[in-house]
């Protein structure tokens, strides 16, 4: 499938998604939305790929909002600022329940829906020089959106300060509050980025794809009421052909069938 805001390529059973427009900084459009929806269910239907990586072209990941998108929405109506702000909904849900790891590789920035966007990555990679910022307030609007994915990243209490304020924050304080995971130079990102396709590559993609699925909706509930749902899903994994393999594998010390990662 061809794109006009993005590029693909696959190398074996990793997808890398590229945010395509740099002489905007990859800030989200109409068009980047819908794409990114339709690269979603397109991966969401692709029994072959394992783990995605997304990174941003040119100078910064993303700088959130089109400028010329948001002068569009001045003269939007209530219905259809609804309509708008629900297309990017679905684009972040989409992402979000991915199947697979997405892996969130961060140069230079992510603001706004940039910053939404690394909020739905699983792990995410930072340079050491980036700058993160949930700066809708700065323009009067409000990080609604994307505030289901970030709040379950960074808390209510970095919420207050940082949806408040809209101030500009940097890697070391992103990884602090749980947005970014890891935080190198420059020139280190790809290595450290291989290094998490690497250890997903060594684990069950089903165990992986239910583990993700098992979060949220252990999240959503105390110990107690999740104990039926917690023990049935190690059971059912555990009766499964790739739990199966994986105990077997361990027990007779060789590498498990779906393991196709360079680590020995």
């Amino acid at each position: 499938m061809s794109y006009e805001t993005l590029l693909t390529h696959r190398e074996g059973v990793v997808e890398y998604l590229t945010l395509n427009r740099p002489d905007v900084r990859n800030a989200f459009n109409e068009t980047m939305i819908a794409e990114l929806t339709a690269w979603a269910a397109a991966i969401n239907a692709d029994d072959e790929v394992r783990v995605a990586v997304v990174s941003g072209a040119g100078k910064v990941f993303s700088a959130g909002a089109d400028i010329q998108w948001m002068a569009n929405a001045l003269a939007y109506t209530h219905d259809e600022n609804v309509q708008d702000a629900n297309a990017a909904a679905r684009m972040f849900a989409a992402l979000d329940t991915l199947p697979i790891p997405l892996i969130g590789r961060i140069h230079a920035a992510a603001l706004g829906g940039g910053a939404g966007l690394c909020a739905v990555c699983d792990v995410v990679v930072a340079d050491e020089n980036a700058v993160f910022g949930f700066t809708e307030v700065k323009l009067g609007i409000l990080p609604a959106v994307i505030s289901p994915y970030a709040l379950a990243k960074i808390g209510r209490s970095a919420a207050r300060e940082l949806f408040l304020t809209g101030m500009r924050f940097g890697a070391v304080r992103a990884q602090e509050i749980g947005l970014v995971h890891v935080v190198a130079p420059l020139e280190l990102l790809d290595a450290k980025v291989d290094g998490y396709v690497h250890e997903f590559l060594s684990a069950g993609p089903d165990a992986i794809s239910r583990a993700k699925a098992l979060i949220p909706r252990v999240w959503a509930r105390g110990a107690p009421d999740a104990a039926g749902l917690t023990s049935e899903a190690i059971a059912a994994q555990r009766v499964s052909q790739e739990g199966q393999e994986g105990l077997r594998a361990f027990l007779e010390k060789r590498k498990a069938s779906w393991d196709v990662s360079r680590k020995s």
